[in-house]
C-alpha cells in the first residue's frame, strides 16, 4: 500500500507540473506539428478560441462570422521549457506582419493571435513580442488577447500531421495518408518559404537540411 501511495503522490505531482498556452499561428495542424517537436511540450491540441459561438464545428468557423481563430493549446511542463521560450518559438514560427491570414490561407479564422489570463502570462508575451519587434526592426500586428475560451476541434483535425489515416480525395492527390497530405499542403502554402524570408535559417521550426 505504502508504495502504491508513494506511486500515486508522484503522478499526482507530474501533473500538477503541466501547464497551457493557447495561441493561433494560422492553420492548426501546423501550429500543433511544430509545437509537439518541442522537448517539455507533453501535448498540442487543434482546437478554436477568440468567437462568439459554443463549441463551432470546423466548418462554421472557416466560412466565416463565429469570430473564433483557428487555435493551438499547448500543454507543457515548466520545469523543462520555460512560457517565454514558447512564446518567442511562436512569432518565429509565423509571419507577424500578416493582418490578414498566414501564407496561403486567408481570413479571420487564420489570423495570429495570443490569448492570456494571468499576470505571469501577460508579462512572457509581452516580452517575447518587444523582443521579436526589435529584431525585426517593425511593429508585429499579432495581438495579445485576454480570457478566450477554448474549444477542441473534432478527431479528426488532431495529430493530422502524422496520421496515418487516407484521405478518399484531398487537394493534393487522391488516397494518399493525412500525413502526406499535410506535407504537402506546408509545402505548397508557402508557410516555411516565408518563414525564413522573415526570421532566416535559424528560425526553430524550419526543416535543417
Amino acid at each position: 500500500m505504502k508504495a502504491a501511495l508513494t506511486f500515486a503522490t508522484l503522478m499526482i505531482g507530474a501533473a500538477a507540473q503541466a501547464d497551457t498556452i493557447t495561441v493561433a499561428g494560422g492553420c492548426f495542424w501546423c501550429t500543433e506539428a511544430d509545437f509537439e517537436k518541442v522537448e517539455g511540450v507533453s501535448e498540442a491540441v487543434s482546437g478554436f478560441a477568440g468567437g462568439n459561438v459554443e463549441n463551432p464545428t470546423y466548418e462554421e468557423v472557416v466560412s466565416g462570422g463565429t469570430g473564433h481563430y483557428e487555435a493551438v493549446q499547448i500543454e507543457f511542463d515548466p520545469e523543462v521549457v520555460e512560457r517565454r521560450k514558447l512564446y518567442d518559438m511562436f512569432f518565429r514560427s509565423i509571419d507577424p506582419f500578416d493582418e490578414g491570414g498566414q501564407f496561403c490561407d486567408r481570413g479571420d479564422s487564420y489570423r495570429t493571435a495570443i490569448w492570456v489570463d494571468n499576470e505571469v502570462d501577460i508579462a512572457a508575451a509581452e516580452d517575447a513580442k518587444a523582443v521579436a519587434e526589435l529584431e525585426l526592426a517593425q511593429d508585429i500586428v499579432t495581438p495579445i488577447l485576454k480570457d478566450a475560451e477554448f474549444y477542441p476541434a473534432d478527431a479528426y483535425h488532431q495529430d493530422y500531421y502524422k496520421s496515418e489515416d487516407r484521405l478518399a480525395f484531398s487537394t493534393v492527390g487522391i488516397a494518399v495518408r493525412k500525413a502526406t497530405a499535410y506535407d504537402r499542403y506546408r509545402e505548397r502554402c508557402g508557410r516555411d518559404a516565408r518563414v525564413r524570408e522573415v526570421w532566416g535559417v535559424d528560425a526553430p521550426f524550419l526543416p535543417k537540411s
